[in-house]
């Protein structure tokens, strides 16, 4: 099954017909590729890019996929260009596009203060587009010699080793996610209306896991003798085995005794429960409707399934764990990815401090 996502084209004054078409040619519609539920490929309709949009399928998620391809395409809209002939300038134009207001000089987010795209939306699509720009690069046969994207501004500093020099292109906040309170949690939970959806809650509240690992869980996959669980579709194709509490292999046992159709075609634990996709593999949509359904009855404003995530490991951290196995549970390749976690455990900053505090007590008293 092919999806068609069209976009309106851009204004093309003073050019001709021939150009046009040649120009148009970059800027196809997005053709999204299905196997059932599952995205298989996407294409833009040029070779290059979607060479690139095949080289990326082999390695990342769909969603990574999907992500890049639409980066290209809204690039490829505002720069009407061959991949050959886009300079550092038309990057730095794109840039100041996205950052223009979308909804009038007056109205700005609160979270940064700016009118346009958020800065972590610009920087994760200037990172697409550098990876293409890397990609063709890397073939020798695209007329592409180098990569138009910048590192970095440079500054009177020596450069780096890495090659990038200054300040970066975007600097995106660093702000701290959003977790549930204890109250929060048992109100969600408890709006909750199969053991399916309260099994899949509790492995991201009480195990850590991603959306995408939850719904990739397959029925070998589950260890309720060790209570632990085999991530085998994890973020960078980076496999662990994570221990979760007994209470969601409880609520899975009574999904798989009361709820899960006897009949199903996939080893897959979290399947479809009605209609006419039963016993079928659960979308991401479909969670992400769960989560929403549930947030709505228990009259909460805000969560996600990676809030529910970071909750896991805020309160893991809370109680104690070391910061190296909230990181192994969390399957995160670097700990800086962690470390963040340290400033949402409240208790850990202050008990630091205290500490601190009374040591400089003590040599006041001594002086």
């Amino acid at each position: 099954m092919r999806v068609i996502l069209t976009v309106d084209p851009p204004p093309f004054a003073g050019v001709g017909p021939r150009e046009r078409r040649r120009l148009l040619s970059v800027i196809s519609s997005l053709i999204k590729t299905m196997s059932g539920n599952e995205l298989r490929a996407v294409m833009l309709g040029h070779p290059l890019l979607d060479d690139y949009l095949e080289f990326v399928a082999a390695r990342a998620r769909p969603n990574t996929l999907l992500a890049a391809a639409y980066d290209l395409k809204v690039f490829f809209t505002e720069v009407v260009k061959q991949p050959a002939e886009v300079t550092t300038a038309d990057v730095l134009g794109f840039i100041k596009s996205q950052r223009a207001p979308r909804r009038g000089r007056g109205v700005v987010r609160l979270e940064d203060g700016e009118a346009g795209l958020s800065a972590r939306t610009i920087k994760r699509r200037l990172a697409s587009v550098s990876g293409l720009f890397d990609y063709l690069v890397a073939r020798g046969d695209s007329g592409v010699a180098t990569n138009p994207v910048p590192r970095g501004l440079a500054t009177r500093g020596r450069r780096s080793r890495s090659g990038v020099r200054g300040v970066p292109l975007i600097r995106a906040p660093r702000t701290l996610p959003r977790v549930l309170e204890p109250a929060d949690v048992e109100a969600f939970l408890a709006a909750l209306r199969t053991h399916r959806d309260r099994a899949m809650a509790q492995a991201m509240l009480l195990g850590g896991l991603r959306r995408c690992e939850v719904l990739g869980l397959r029925l070998p996959d589950l260890r309720p003798g060790e209570r632990r669980v085999f991530v085998a579709e994890g973020k960078g194709g980076r496999q662990r085995i994570v221990p979760v509490s007994a209470r969601f292999f409880s609520t899975v046992a009574a999904y798989y005794d009361t709820e899960r159709p006897r009949t199903c075609g996939t080893d897959r634990v979290f399947v479809v429960l009605k209609g006419p996709r039963r016993g079928q593999p659960l979308s991401v949509a479909g969670l992400d409707e769960i989560v929403d359904g549930a947030r709505r009855r228990a009259g909460l404003e805000h969560v996600t399934c990676h809030q529910l995530r970071h909750t896991c490991f805020t309160r893991l951290r809370e109680a104690g764990m070391a910061l190296e196995a909230v990181q192994a549970q969390a399957g995160h390749a670097s700990i800086e990815s962690t470390r963040i976690y340290l400033h949402l455990a409240n208790d850990w900053l202050a008990g630091e401090y205290l500490r601190a505090a009374e040591a400089i007590e003590a040599q006041s008293v001594r002086l």
